[in-house]
């Protein structure tokens, strides 16, 4: 069954989740009711009202009934899976260690949670507990040991000023301008999420041209980041009104150029390239002389692309770490060529012969 590029489904998530075929999609974002219901009004030191979550998708009788809607429409989230996708579910503490216990017994294999952190959460206003200043994203599998599923770990790298990026993600709730409003100018829905949170986890575990599924549409924000990063989407929503507003919300989104959401790759990916090739192709030769970058080493090129120090040879990372009496070495990294501009890694050749390999 092949999918527009934009698919939005009206209708109950159970049973629109059945319509779609095995292993159709390559990411879940679900964002399920939290069933977070409050005891009475909350008021704010003004007597304000507080906008609480109190729709009927929000209510369910006993946790029993929560639990057995969670592995529904989990386990129909399983089944379209592709056996190299992965599920992300969002919640509170309300729901979270629930959704995932149910996650767990249905085989799914957690990579990461990872804390949302709100720079401008709402305060507690009662004073009678810690301000709530986090959500919880759970980042899965379909089953543990299965296909490799997409990491742009090196994209996420690129996103965070070439540092690790941490399971900890610091962002606004969703404010503004994007958060969008009823014909009275009131909040259209009380739990819209940023697009921010949305871009980077779509970043982070998909390719472009992929399909996401989300089965909680709302108002349509994994269809606005989906869109603007040229992935395609599934969006099931049981409200007619947060349909509409999803619809005209994506209209309006103009996409990025294709070749400015390619994601930056990672050097696992790429053909693995011994460095003997570097010297078949002429790019070293024989009797060529590598230097580290302080100049307290130098090692001699042989024509099988291994190298000598004194007494001592073997393939660059061997004779890298022996001379650093290191236990090991990236003699990509390490070994470095004279050239016009002065010492460059050997990775630079390295990378000229994987590009001529593409070619």
């Amino acid at each position: 069954m092949a999918f527009p590029a934009e698919t939005i489904l009206q209708g109950d998530c159970l049973e629109e989740l059945k319509t779609l075929p095995d292993r159709s999609v390559d990411l879940v974002f679900a964002d399920p009711p939290y069933n977070l219901q409050l005891g009475g009004e909350l008021l704010r030191p003004d007597n304000s009202k507080v906008d609480a979550v109190d729709d009927d998708w929000d209510r369910f009788e006993s946790f029993a009934t929560y639990d057995a809607f969670t592995r529904a429409w989990m386990g129909e989230c399983q089944r379209v899976l592709k056996d190299d996708g992965a599920l992300w579910v969002i919640g509170s503490y309300h729901n979270i260690f629930r959704v995932g216990a149910v996650l767990q017994d249905l085989g799914f294999w957690i990579l990461n949670d990872i804390v949302w952190r709100k720079s401008n959460p709402m305060p507690n206003f009662k004073g009678t507990r810690f301000t709530n200043a986090h959500e919880t994203l759970i980042w899965a599998t379909k089953s543990r040991g299965g296909k490799r599923y997409t990491f742009n770990y090196d994209a996420m790298k690129m996103a965070n000023d070439e540092l690790q990026m941490r399971s900890d993600w610091t962002l606004p709730l969703c404010t503004g301008e994007e958060r969008l409003k009823d014909e009275t100018g009131a909040k259209a829905h009380p739990t819209q999420k940023p697009e921010a949170l949305l871009h980077r986890l779509i970043m982070a575990s998909t390719k472009p041209g992929d399909i996401i599924l989300d089965p909680f549409f709302g108002t349509g924000t994994t269809g606005a980041a989906a869109k603007r990063l040229g992935r395609r989407f599934i969006g099931i929503e049981r409200e007619e009104a947060y349909a509409k507003l999803a619809k005209e919300r994506i209209a309006r989104i103009v996409p990025v150029a294709p070749d400015e959401v390619v994601v930056t790759g990672s050097k696992k990916s790429e053909p693995r390239i011994p460095f003997g090739q570097i010297v078949e192709a002429g790019l070293l030769r024989a009797g060529d002389i590598l230097y580290d970058t302080k100049g307290r080493n130098a090692a001699r090129v042989r024509a099988d692309g291994s190298l000598v120090v004194g007494e001592v040879s073997g393939s660059i990372h061997k004779v890298g770490a022996l001379v650093q009496s290191a236990p090991a070495c990236n003699g990509w990294t390490y070994w470095h060529f004279k050239s016009d501009k002065g010492l460059a890694p050997i990775d630079v050749l390295r990378a000229k012969v994987r590009s001529q390999i593409a070619i």
